[in-house]
């Protein structure tokens, strides 16, 4: 059995290798220089005639006025409710409809960090061109009308309402308050913060922050590198060249060494589950340690039904059906978190082996067999993360608004290959610590 045990293991090893050196190359990212300095990037594929585009605008959540937490969502979300047109106006019905004829499809939001627009069409220049004008002017002129506002804030303020009825709600948003802690990301949208946003507070906020030196415009499709140029030339050019000077923002600080006291959190909940978020602040994705950090969450928590996690919390106790963890790595900020529901009366009991799981991968890394295991998942669906023309365009998106090298895509099976077990171990000691993590538990009564 020993002996079955390391040929299973080194089959695993030799796959993994052989798949990483001879993985294909995917399509090359292209920088495409701009008039005003700056860079579009494209991924050209001619399998389909469709186009996708995404400007990503440095304009997230995170630069939302301290009692105006919701201004950079609003703002983004009202870019496709109406947009000056053609020296008038097209109101939100027509600009939808308009859109709509053309079976394409331009959506807006803001994350933390920034604000994406994308658009997606047929590459026919009787579809795609109209449908470029559209998105510029969604982009660069919207009307921001004040009865749309108004009909948003009652949408949002009833959906603060109903999430403030949900334990999971709950619990990230105390979650983020504890981890991000001075940072602006720590603070969440309520009825108040919702309330006090008025029409010229997006109109500024659009004005300061959508111009060309906070943009990024990123295409994926049937288009070449001339095409591509003139198609970012003429978003760029709709923007104004600058604005005011934005304020830096704070450093997000690592999450300080506190004692257990006040690193766990328990918020009294009336219902059947309580549950759990464990975590504190990680790397960026530029990390040297993002690979190995990547491998070893794979392991713990990340994997699915063969992490360490789900085996020690579901399949050894039954604490839980679904137990997880993951980094989420930004340009700027980056988190770890591990989850769970379970019963009230066990939660306690769920908690300790959730730390208790962590604590030990932290001090003893994997196993030979669970790297080898992880890394072949890892390499061999690779492919499936790269299989559609919206795949890529999120992975192009990640590469330029963390301002990685554009040969990421090329090399990657071969970063994931190179992860040693002392470099999982090593990595996971140098971010994680178990005196700096939070416990939020929500569920239970007082």
């Amino acid at each position: 059995m020993q002996r079955n045990h390391h040929l299973i293991k080194g089959l695993i090893v030799l796959i993994a290798t052989f798949i990483a050196a001879h993985a294909q190359a995917v399509l090359p990212i292209q920088a495409i220089p701009l008039s005003n300095g700056s860079k579009a990037y494209l991924i050209q594929t001619n399998t389909i005639p469709m186009v996708d585009i995404e400007i990503s605008i440095d304009a997230g959540s995170r630069y939302d006025p301290k009692d105006q937490s919701g201004l950079a969502s609003l703002t983004a979300a009202l870019l496709t409710r109406g947009i000056q047109w053609q020296g008038g106006i097209l109101n939100e019905a027509q600009q939808a409809d308009a859109i709509a004829e053309l079976g394409a499809i331009i959506s807006a939001s803001a994350s933390g960090e920034r604000a994406i627009v994308r658009a997606r069409s047929l590459s026919k220049p009787d579809i795609f061109d109209p449908l470029l004008q559209l998105l510029v002017a969604s982009v660069s002129k919207p009307i921001f009308d004040a009865s749309i506002l108004m009909r948003e804030k009652q949408r949002v303020s009833a959906a603060i309402q109903e999430g403030d009825t949900k334990p999971e709600v709950v619990l990230q948003k105390r979650f983020r308050q504890e981890v991000f802690g001075n940072y602006p990301l720590a603070r969440s949208p309520n009825i108040e913060s919702i309330a006090a946003i008025k029409e010229g507070d997006l109109k500024r906020f659009h004005q300061d922050f959508y111009r060309q030196d906070r943009v990024i415009v990123n295409i994926v499709g049937n288009v070449d590198p001339a095409r591509a140029k003139q198609i970012a030339e003429q978003i760029i050019t709709a923007l104004p060249v600058k604005g005011p000077v934005i304020p830096a923002l704070p450093p997000l600080e690592r999450s300080p060494i506190e004692p257990e006291s006040k690193r766990l959190i328990r918020i009294p909940f009336q219902t059947q589950q309580t549950h759990i978020a464990m975590g504190m602040t990680a790397i960026t994705r530029d990390n040297p340690d993002y690979f190995p950090l990547l491998v070893g969450n794979y392991i713990l928590g990340g994997g699915g039904f063969v992490s360490r996690l789900v085996g020690e919390v579901r399949d050894k106790r039954g604490f839980a059906y679904s137990v997880f963890s993951y980094f989420q790595p930004g340009r700027d900020t980056g988190t770890f978190e591990a989850g769970l529901q379970t019963r009230n009366d066990q939660a306690d009991q769920a908690l300790n082996v959730l730390q208790e799981t962590i604590a030990r991968f932290i001090e003893d890394g994997p196993s030979d067999a669970e790297l080898a295991a992880a890394k072949a998942n890892l390499i061999n669906g690779y492919p499936l993360r790269l299989d559609s023309n919206r795949k890529l365009l999120d992975n192009l998106s990640a590469i330029t608004w963390n301002q990685l090298p554009l040969n990421t895509l090329d090399v990657w099976t071969q970063q994931v290959a190179a992860v040693k077990k002392d470099d999982v171990r090593n990595a996971f000691k140098r971010h994680l610590d178990m005196r700096r993590m939070i416990s939020v538990l929500v569920g239970g009564t007082p």
